[in-house]
């Protein structure tokens, strides 16, 4: 394959108005915890991120990334940046897609919010579609959607015993309380304009699968949170955005990831929901990938249907929790004007799988 070039890198930008970090005062606090840092700090922000801001610091002898919550977050259950950083630091020896970690700190007197310092991983991140002029042929894009099944494969058969992360989270039972976690949310959060949810909530909780297996799970696995190798673009060589990550049932995190997964031959709602490149020829279909998931795992699922409306349901959450905050004058952001659109949707074609039985 012809070499893709850096100039294919995902890039930071210029920071944000309001999003700027106090320079001075960071870069003297880095260079106490890192004396080998030389020359001057050059930073830079990464779109995107709706959750956490990301910021690229630049050094000459180093290249790093500092994540933070956003401005004015409450709750710190949804951005513990010290889970995430300490998470990440337990699973980059067993799972090398994990960026290096170097200093997590809650002392938010030196940037005005707790944050952690990993290493970048340079590459590729394959957004809505890939890079202007970055040309896959259809045996390379299926080797890039195999290669990152595999991925999430590998992640899913960590030994989480040996890597020490057993005490992460509760574990056994977690089906049912994302089930339950996840109806409870909808409910607070349901404006008059998106349906009750009740036949979903109802059949969520009774086509619950009786067995789980309990292993490290992403929970936000997306093509957009890949880093790829700019000499082989077919090629992962990072994994991002460990919020969600936790110990869970490995078929329902696939199940989240398929809610996200818009084929070419889908409706045009679903294709105008598109976040990432799998409409490309060679990319697998939602249910290849089950099947390719299934067989390399060794799991025996007869029917997929629950995790599939679980990923469904779950995502029309989401979509509803950011609308709620619009529609109650929270977020005056434009974007988010028609996300109860986008619940309908998402409950419509989960309903549509509920009756396929």
């Amino acid at each position: 394959m012809a070499n893709a070039g850096a100039r294919f890198e995902d890039k930071a930008g210029e920071v944000r108005a309001g999003e700027q970090l106090p320079e001075q005062q960071l870069s003297q606090w880095l260079r106490e915890q890192l004396p080998e840092l030389k020359g001057s700090m050059r930073v830079t922000q990464y779109s995107g991120g709706a959750s956490n801001w990301t910021y690229r610091l630049e050094f000459d002898n180093a290249d790093l990334i500092l994540r933070r919550p956003p401005a004015g977050t409450k709750a710190k259950s949804a951005h513990d940046m010290g889970r995430e950083y300490r998470l990440q630091k337990a699973l980059k020896p067993v799972f090398p897609y994990v960026p290096k970690m170097h200093l997590y700190t809650d002392d938010e007197s030196i940037i005005g919010a707790e944050f952690y310092i990993m290493d970048r991983v340079a590459g590729i991140i394959p957004r809505k579609n890939m890079p202007r002029d970055l040309k896959l042929n259809e045996p390379q894009t299926r080797q890039l959607c195999l290669n990152a099944l595999n991925v999430l494969i590998e992640l899913h058969q960590v030994d989480i015993e040996a890597a020490g992360l057993t005490d992460l989270a509760k574990g056994a039972g977690y089906t049912e309380r994302q089930v339950t976690g996840w109806s409870e949310r909808y409910i607070k959060a349901k404006t008059w304009n998106v349906p009750s949810g009740k036949n979903i909530i109802r059949w969520l909780a009774k086509n619950m699968p009786q067995q789980e297996t309990i292993c490290m799970t992403h929970n936000d696995f997306r093509f957009d949170n890949l880093v790829l190798d700019v000499d082989d673009p077919t090629r992962i060589i990072g994994v991002l955005d460990w919020e969600l990550a936790t110990l869970g049932n490995p078929l329902m995190d696939l199940g989240n990831s398929l809610a996200y997964w818009i084929q070419a031959d889908d409706d045009r709602i679903a294709r105008s929901t598109r976040r990432q490149p799998t409409h490309l020829p060679g990319m697998l279909t939602r249910q290849q990938v089950i099947d390719y998931y299934c067989e390399k795992m060794g799991v025996n699922v007869a029917d997929f249907r629950f995790y599939e409306v679980f990923g469904l349901f779950r995502l029309s959450v989401i979509a509803q929790q950011i609308y709620y905050r619009y529609y109650h004058k929270q977020t005056r952001n434009p974007a988010f004007k028609n996300f109860w659109f986008l619940v309908n949707y998402l409950q419509w074609r989960a309903r549509k799988l509920m009756k396929q039985g």
